[in-house]
């Protein structure tokens, strides 16, 4: 094989070349976008799923989806420890100067700047870590409080009337949202709440781990009304097989059914980890068709390869004593476990687990499915830690009470 021509880039949101098994969100997205461009109602929702599943993949299909549209769009990651003003205002800051550059003169797109640069200010005095704005005098009274739940919604609410009176709709998507505080949580979901009762054309388009349904329904109990929430998972064995197959055969190369098999029993179906098996499989095929004694011969590269820049980039975030709490949850299994059988594991109460608990989910590797349940947020990351931890951690290294 010719590895210029493999067609597999397995990375970070990078595109698959065969996006399979994902139509029925793009085209709920498509509607949404759509509808609210045509002055329609449409609810803001949020992707939600394990890593490696193709959510930010799916966010940039969704924005190339809103530019189709004539959306003006604002992409964001919401990394941890750092603030989402920071984040959001140099973005909304280029849609207004769009907005303004437009003629006739739009009294909505200044009064937007107006209300930008009151924001700036309150930010700016809480912070002093902010040097951007507008030549215009502040909007007195508006998003000029420094609470963010009061200005934030006051501020989008200002975007999207300037939108509106260009007939701009704004697309604004935000990824990892997990990561966000309470507080910032909270102040989105407001605007939103005020952006859909005008029916003001702007979407939030969010993806996050499993947890963010419940951070979500903890920061506002009507946000479970006020968004959706379409549930990412893995592939079906047909997806899986064609995210396979199709790629290569572009080339007149093939896959055998035995080694098709072979990687969707290996991978359970998860797309980033069906991108790396292609990805060395080809590399190391001598010719077509790919067989399964090479799936075989390029197990060991591609565990080491998934160690090396998959799971250990997460597992070394963690300390001694959080590896340990993750290393007897493997112990149990893949599947979600009872907080109390990981402390039995462990040889301590539930009570001294609890801390360690929620520090992981805290650091994004695991989630609570359901009260009192635990599971990774990382698919395959049982089978790591055991490779990485092969003997239990003993009992006596965590505290009892």
């Amino acid at each position: 094989m010719e590895r210029i021509k493999n067609p597999f880039a397995p990375g970070a949101g990078t595109p698959p070349p065969a996006l399979v098994g994902r139509e029925g969100i793009l085209e709920d997205a498509r509607v949404a976008l759509a509808r609210v461009k045509d002055g329609r109602h449409s609810k803001s929702f949020l992707l939600v799923g394990l890593r490696g599943v193709g959510k930010t993949v799916l966010l940039n299909e969704i924005q190339k989806e809103a530019d189709v549209l004539e959306y003006k769009s604002v992409f964001i990651e919401a990394p941890e420890n750092k603030r989402l003003p920071v984040l959001l205002l140099p973005y909304l800051r280029q849609v207004l100067l769009f907005l303004d550059r437009s003629e006739p003169v739009s009294e909505q797109v200044k009064k937007g700047m107006r209300v930008f640069s009151s924001f700036v200010r309150a930010v700016r005095l809480k912070h002093g870590d902010l040097e951007i704005g507008f030549d215009l005098p502040p909007e007195e009274g508006i998003a000029d409080t420094g609470d963010l739940e009061q200005d934030l919604p006051e501020l989008l609410v200002a975007l999207a009337e300037a939108g509106k009176s260009r007939n701009v709709p704004i697309a604004l998507i935000i990824d990892e949202m997990q990561y966000l505080n309470e507080t910032e949580l909270s102040a989105l979901i407001m605007a939103v709440h005020k952006i859909s009762q005008h029916s003001l054309p702007l979407l939030l388009i969010g993806a996050g781990l499993p947890q963010l349904v419940g951070l979500t329904g903890k920061s506002k109990s009507y946000a479970e009304r006020l968004f959706d929430f379409p549930k990412i998972d893995k592939l079906s064995e047909k997806d899986a097989r064609d995210a396979l197959q199709m790629p290569v055969s572009q080339h007149g190369v093939f896959f055998t059914e035995s080694a098709l098999d072979e990687i969707v029993g290996l991978t359970k179906g998860y797309p980033y980890f069906i991108q790396v098996w292609g990805h060395f499989s080809w590399d190391i095929a001598e010719f077509s068709p790919i067989d399964v004694d090479v799936i075989q011969g390029v197990r060991s590269t591609v565990i080491q390869y998934l160690d090396d820049n998959f799971f250990r980039v997460r597992f070394d975030r963690l300390t001694p004593r959080e590896k340990d709490y993750m290393r007897a949850m493997a112990e149990l299994g893949s599947e979600a476990h009872r907080s109390g059988d990981i402390a039995e594991v462990l040889g301590i109460h539930v009570q001294s687990a609890a801390p360690l608990r929620s520090g992981l989910i805290k650091k994004g590797m695991i989630y609570s499915p359901s009260h009192g349940d635990t599971e990774f947020t990382v698919p395959l990351f049982d089978s790591f830690m055991k490779r990485i931890m092969p003997n239990l951690p003993k009992k006596h290294n965590l505290p009892r009470r």
